[in-house]
């Protein structure tokens, strides 16, 4: 099922940078990404409340842990997002999003060196053919 979902979540990424891409024409990119934020928790409120996500929640049910990495994920997030607006404001979408996928590559190397997640070289072969292939992209 994981699989289903990464590849729902790599077809609606890329739905993201091509409207995105379209909309950003006359309009101040942080602006835009404030706007479509918005839009996301809206939308995300409305299908945790249909789904009962919030059925015996409170605040309490988190620990001082859990908000700390859950406030850390919505800073990076945001962060994340001012960037990759700004820059489709700018280039083209499809170098910015063969760069911006190099947050694969991060993953796999923070996620060895934070989570204790494997190395093995077919790991690094293929991050190392991410890279190849985002510099083969970006030299259009």
């Amino acid at each position: 099922m994981w699989l289903a979902y990464a590849f729902l979540s790599a077809i609606t990424a890329a739905g993201v940078a091509i409207f995105a891409k379209l909309g950003l024409k006359g309009v101040d990119s942080t602006l835009a990404t404030t706007i479509r934020s918005l839009i996301m928790a809206g939308f995300l409120i409305l299908i945790s409340l249909f789904l009962k996500k919030f059925q015996g929640f409170s605040f309490s049910s988190f620990s001082s842990r859990d908000w700390f990495l859950i406030i850390l994920a919505g800073v990076s997030g945001a962060l994340s997002w001012l960037f990759y607006f700004a820059a489709l404001k700018y280039g083209l979408a499809s170098r910015v999003v063969a760069i911006d996928r190099l947050s694969v590559v991060f993953v796999v190397l923070l996620a060895a060196l934070f989570l204790g997640e494997a190395l093995g070289w077919k790991t690094v072969l293929g991050a190392l053919l991410m890279v190849a292939g985002a510099i083969l992209i970006g030299l259009k």
